[in-house]
């Protein structure tokens, strides 16, 4: 229960750092926001590295380790940019998406099987994201779109991750991706930097740059203490959260098919973990 728990918390607290990414989207760069959120991991890899030297850098896919490392900034500025004409809630549902991508990379590049079941899901999982986004519609703001691209590219770190706990230590993936990350951010830093101009804006890029290391780092130990298959479900609890701070502070409410959407994806995301659990036991057998 600790593990569901902490991914619990995790998903609390990531959607609380993209209600403050929206905030700051007024005044500050995507770019300079994602840079302050990868701030609080960079601090902790720091001193993981003054206390384990330079041994958690061993990896046997350097490659694949920057790779990933740049793939998990692009993906949150995709997601920032779009927070700036998207609501809160729809773009969290659009995310949902991810496992999905997931599920056909992995038969892809990691040559793993699924059946009917699975396929029958992620193709009406993706007519749910049809339903939200409604395109040719011009309800939903072409941004949407940057939403699906950073799901994508989520989904590809995700495999990639997938692939590296074959060989590479948990530890190690992190630390990449830290250092990787804000080394290629800080490159756009001196052309899109911007003081904090009130007290407000400051407590919030403080708040992120906590709460995003704080939420990493209890989706990493929610991830070593249950499986991955009994936290998914959890995973789903962002809606709650998003749909919660959209109304609160955004006063944004998800119309009638956002609400279709997004109970059609959910289902279908739960009904592939649940069919990836049979498959897994059957195969352990």
């Amino acid at each position: 229960m600790m593990g569901v728990a902490l991914m619990a918390i995790g998903m609390f607290l990531f959607c609380t750092v993209d209600t403050q990414a929206k905030l700051l989207t007024n005044s500050l760069n995507p770019i300079q926001i994602v840079w302050l959120r990868q701030c609080g991991l960079l601090f902790g890899v720091l001193i993981l590295l003054f206390i384990r030297g330079t041994k958690i850098l061993e990896t046997n896919h350097l490659k694949l380790q920057i790779l990933r490392g740049t793939i998990v900034v692009i993906s949150p500025v995709c997601f920032v940019s779009a927070l700036i004409f998207v609501p809160l809630a729809d773009a969290v549902a659009v995310t949902f998406v991810s496992p999905f991508f997931v599920v056909i990379l992995a038969v892809l590049f990691l040559r793993e099987k699924i059946g009917i079941h699975r396929w029958s899901a992620i193709i009406i999982g993706f007519l749910g994201t049809i339903i939200i986004i409604r395109p040719g519609l011009g309800v939903v703001n072409p941004a949407i779109f940057l939403v699906l691209i950073a799901a994508a590219l989520f989904s590809v770190r995700q495999v990639i991750s997938r692939y590296l706990s074959q060989s590479d230590n948990t530890v190690t993936t992190i630390t990449y991706t830290a250092l990787v990350g804000s080394f290629w951010l800080s490159f756009a830093l001196p052309f899109i930097w911007k003081w904090p101009d009130s007290s407000t804006e400051f407590i919030l890029i403080l708040s992120i740059t906590i709460l995003a290391a704080f939420a990493e780092i209890c989706v990493i130990k929610a991830l070593e203490l249950a499986e991955a298959t009994l936290l998914g479900p959890v995973h789903y609890t962002l809606i709650i959260w998003g749909v919660f701070y959209g109304f609160i502070i955004f006063n944004q409410v998800p119309d009638f098919w956002t609400w279709i959407g997004t109970i059609v994806i959910v289902c279908c995301g739960l009904y592939t973990m649940y069919r990836e659990k049979l498959a897994s036991a059957k195969a352990s057998k």
